[in-house]
């Protein structure tokens, strides 16, 4: 059995890196945490004509809380107002989807014509709490994630599934749906959902936001298509036409609005399906057909970084100037997707310690990065070091594994974390402890 100890529990640095070594994560880490403006996590950085005045990164959540017709409620402009009080300058703001149909709960933001006043609202509360509480917005940039939830879509109100493939997965259509008699979308179809994220996009600039990412991470539609290897037409099979989705999109939006920076929140990495063990440990299986994810070798058990890095040239060569690194998907390998002691939806315990998670986000953002140093990127998994955030995410920026430090679950949970560790104010442990980031999420 696997014994994964808390954090909390590791009360100095010492203890910490002998941890590490112990379970086998390899993770910079400065022991002293530099502060005010010579700090690494406190310097500006560029792209796309944008620049964000330090190097935390608010993440992009889904928040579960808009009203039926995908505006935004109380709930969804607290949490935006603290978003806007934390001391991050880049807030790529939450997951809002491009159509009703691609919505993953109900109760999502939606990007539609009439909603461009909802949402250039919201943006403008988050940008006025921040002027209140920090004074400077001059170098905040707040962007906005577009999706299409695929497979993974309720749209309709009780949760009711209603899902929409572009692919057949053995696993994924067994576990999540649709049926494998549901047809999947066609080409056409797809050149349509394009012209939809098209048509976000430049209702996202309307209502102000500083970018847009074409969200292509954990399973939903955009990073299906970038592992339909065995799809026949014009979005299946080589990378050239596994990419054509997001190329299309490209294209439409510089059509119209050339001047607006886009992004894009990538999964580089992946694995095969988990599936718990007679103790409830999660294992991989070995059945079935082997190559489904993109960022694998052929038989889905090791990380290839080729085809990842080919895209990152791709959107280099296309101008898209940041790009989140996450990978996996909740819906496959909830554990490789996001560390944690405790999985959310109890699939499975954990096969590994989360450390090694981390650590495996660490470096393969430090590769892509090495190997396509142009962009900007900003990195994933942070939020689980706890504590040890700020030591860790200082190395990573100072060695150049990353440029940004991305936070999700922290900042639900202690929107005011980036201030303090720039500041080097005490960290309020009572607000970084897990316990506290499953209520915070409903704030």
């Amino acid at each position: 059995m696997l014994d994964i100890r808390p954090l909390a529990e590791l009360t100095d640095a010492r203890e910490f890196l002998a941890y590490l070594e112990h379970v086998g994560a390899e993770l910079p880490f400065d022991a002293d945490v530099a502060h005010g403006p010579s700090s690494p996590l406190a310097g500006p950085v560029s792209f796309s004509g944008l620049t964000a005045g330090n190097r935390f990164c608010v993440h992009p959540l889904e928040g579960w809380d808009a009203d039926v017709e995908g505006r935004p409620t109380s709930s969804t402009r607290e949490r935006w107002r603290r978003m806007g009080q934390g001391g991050a300058k880049l807030i790529w703001a939450e997951s809002a989807a491009v159509r009703p149909d691609g919505r993953s709960t109900p109760s999502q933001l939606l990007v539609a014509d009439e909603t461009v006043s909802d949402l250039a609202a919201l943006r403008q509360l988050a940008v006025e709490e921040h002027e209140r509480v920090h004074g400077d917005v001059s170098d905040l940039v707040v962007g906005l994630q577009l999706t299409h939830s695929g497979r993974m879509s309720h749209p309709a109100p009780h949760g009711v599934p209603a899902p929409v493939a572009v692919r057949r997965h053995p696993h994924m259509d067994a576990t999540v749906g649709p049926p494998p008699d549901q047809p999947l979308l066609t080409d056409d179809e797809l050149y349509a959902l394009a012209d939809d994220f098209v048509r976000a996009a430049v209702n996202a600039a309307l209502a102000g936001f500083d970018f847009v990412d074409l969200k292509a991470c954990h399973g939903y539609l955009h990073h299906e298509l970038l592992g339909a290897y065995e799809r026949p037409g014009e979005f299946g099979g080589p990378l050239e036409n596994r990419t054509r989705f997001l190329r299309t999109v490209i294209d439409g939006v510089r059509a119209i609005r050339p001047d607006l920076p886009l992004a894009l929140r990538l999964s580089a990495f992946d694995t095969v399906t988990y599936v718990p063990d007679a103790a409830g440990f999660g294992r991989p299986i070995t059945d079935g057909p082997d190559r489904f994810w993109f960022g694998t070798d052929d038989s889905g058990h090791k990380i290839d970084l080729a085809e990842p890095i080919e895209l990152l040239r791709m959107l280099r060569d296309l101008d898209v100037g940041l790009v989140s690194v996450t990978g996996s998907s909740p819906y496959s390998a909830r554990h490789f997707q996001r560390p944690a002691r405790r999985l959310t939806g109890n699939d499975y315990e954990p096969p590994e310690d989360p450390l090694v998670g981390v650590a495996r986000h660490v470096h393969v953002t430090g590769a892509l990065k090495a190997a396509v140093p142009e962009l900007v990127y900003v990195g994933s998994a942070y939020s689980y070091l706890q504590q040890w955030l700020p030591n860790v995410a200082q190395a990573a920026v100072r060695k150049g594994l990353t440029d940004v430090v991305g936070i999700g679950r922290m900042h639900l949970a202690y929107n005011m974390f980036p201030t303090d560790v720039i500041a080097g104010r005490r960290l309020r442990i009572d607000l970084i402890q897990p316990a506290f980031w499953k209520s915070a999420r409903r704030l």
